[in-house]
């Protein structure tokens, strides 16, 4: 890991009873080579005292929208353009919702408004505010917007309650605020298109054929691929969380639909990462109107196979493209993967077991192995995110 000596963290610290691990995050922060500013919140200040926060960091604690700083500027403004990374953390359910509404009413919160550089929050709090809806809807918000989190974690809170809501450690922070300093920008001026999550084949006006697939790997290579510069094209199938900063959205419904997206789309591209999972059947005919229950009487489906998505990109795969797909398997992993990796002239196959336990559909993690003519690459488990960044590395030494 390259040094980060010269770069200016702005830390925002709100009034939970985890700011006191803010400390030993200002240490390591400065450890690591950076020059750490805090801003604290006036519930924060009930909590640590700011001049632990100006030993710490060698720099004055901001704590007032009003004071008057030895030498001039407007304080919020200066921060917010000072700032490599802005880090907020502890993150209670108040500063989310505040920076989730664009409400700007005290130091801290307007200078988030103001900033451009990278946000990461660290959010802590009680379990039955994580969980809230309103928090949960925040979160998203957020996310939707660009904003980088670390936790919550599970565990035993201060409140005496036990469950999701305790700050991540001082130490993944740090590597958190780390990763952000030297994000990459090894895809500048590339076209990647991803695909992600199920399609549906309707049955009838309210019954479809579908599978279990979330959508976040493909969600979290988009998301990776745009930090590292790409423009990023993101074709998704029905799915419950929100598209990445920055990327491009074509949502479809059926397997018909994700065809003649590609068709489309695929020729301009130059990485075409296909990690959507289209339903292989669909029914030979679709019912005008509800099928009824009829008594104990068995409802028959007459089912056809649906178009071959990623056998047609590679039929007509054009001059430097690289393209990436998926097996997601339950028996002979790899003997299934290598014949995909042949058949659909794929430059790469992300193979996985969904049945292992952690590599499943709708999990935050992952255990596959990086498929090539030249051989393969088996990784150890690993969340979603940390494996889009190897998928796209790999895509790298292939190009």
């Amino acid at each position: 890991m390259s040094t980060p000596a010269g770069k200016n963290i702005v830390l925002g610290v709100t009034g939970g009873i985890a700011a006191y691990k803010s400390c030993e995050l200002v240490s390591r922060l400065r450890k690591a080579g950076c020059s750490v500013h805090v801003i604290m919140t006036a519930s924060a200040c009930k909590l640590v005292a700011p001049q632990t926060f100006e030993t710490l960091s060698g720099n004055p604690c901001v704590t007032d929208t009003f004071d008057r700083p030895e030498k001039w500027d407007v304080m919020h403004i200066s921060l917010a353009q000072l700032a490599d990374v802005f880090v907020v953390a502890p993150a209670t359910a108040n500063i989310m919702a505040k920076m989730a509404a664009g409400i700007a009413d005290d130091m801290l919160s307007t200078t988030l408004l103001a900033t451009k550089a990278p946000v990461l929050i660290a959010p802590a709090m009680n379990t039955g505010m994580w969980e809230a809806p309103a928090t949960q809807q925040n979160l998203k918000t957020l996310l939707s917007r660009g904003v980088h989190t670390v936790g919550p974690e599970g565990g035993h809170l201060a409140c005496g309650d036990s469950g999701m809501g305790r700050m991540s450690e001082p130490a993944d922070i740090c590597a958190a605020v780390l990763g952000l300093l030297e994000q990459k920008q090894d895809y500048q001026g590339m076209r990647v298109l991803v695909t992600a999550g199920p399609t549906r084949e309707p049955i009838d006006p309210v019954r479809f054929i579908t599978n279990r697939s979330s959508g976040k790997m493909g969600y979290a290579v988009a998301a990776a691929a745009a930090a590292r510069g790409a423009e990023v094209t993101l074709v998704t199938g029905p799915v419950a969380i929100p598209v990445p900063a920055g990327v491009k959205a074509v949502p479809v419904q059926t397997t018909e639909d994700l065809l003649e997206a590609m068709l489309q789309l695929c020729p301009q591209q130059d990485v075409i990462i296909q990690s959507a999972a289209p339903a292989d059947y669909r029914a030979a005919e679709v019912a005008p109107q509800k099928l009824k229950k009829q008594g104990d009487a068995a409802l028959e489906l007459h089912l056809v196979p649906t178009p071959d998505v990623a056998k047609a990109v590679g039929e007509n795969k054009q001059p430097g493209q690289t393209l990436v797909g998926f097996a997601a398997e339950t028996e002979n992993l790899m003997e299934n993967a290598v014949k995909k990796l042949q058949s659909k002239h794929l430059d790469l196959i992300v193979a996985n077991d969904v049945s292992k336990a952690g590599a499943g559909f709708d999990v935050e993690t992952n255990i596959a192995s990086l498929c090539t003519a030249d051989g393969i690459d088996d990784l150890p488990i690993m969340k979603k995110t940390e494996l889009a960044d190897r998928i796209l590395d790999k895509v790298l030494e292939l190009r």
